[in-house]
């Protein structure tokens, strides 16, 4: 019999978390999620290195920071995505300027 082989990565792990899809933050905390963003800094770098990234000069360090970026992103994804799903189980929509 062959083993299975459970992947590792960032997004597998956090697809596996217990009850992925229940949302169940209240109004204050939920709204409180929505509002988390990158400071300006990281949002200066970030686009410094989808420049580079674009023309083919990231270093490996950069690379690296690419990825730290990309499963810092892929978190507040899924922080938003509960947190919406929070409200509109409360009966509200995420106001205007929050992340949706």
């Amino acid at each position: 019999m062959q083993a299975i082989t459970t992947p590792t990565t960032d997004a597998a792990i956090v697809g596996r978390l217990d009850k992925p899809d229940h949302s169940d933050f209240s109004v204050e905390t939920a709204r409180e999620i929505l509002s988390i963003q990158l400071s300006e800094a990281d949002q200066v770098r970030m686009r410094e290195l989808s420049e580079k990234a674009q023309d083919g000069t990231l270093t490996a360090s950069e690379q690296g920071e690419v990825e730290s970026y990309r499963r810092v992103g892929y978190w507040l994804g899924v922080l938003w995505s509960k947190a919406r799903l929070s409200l509109k189980h409360a009966g509200m929509d995420a106001p205007n300027g929050y992340h949706t």
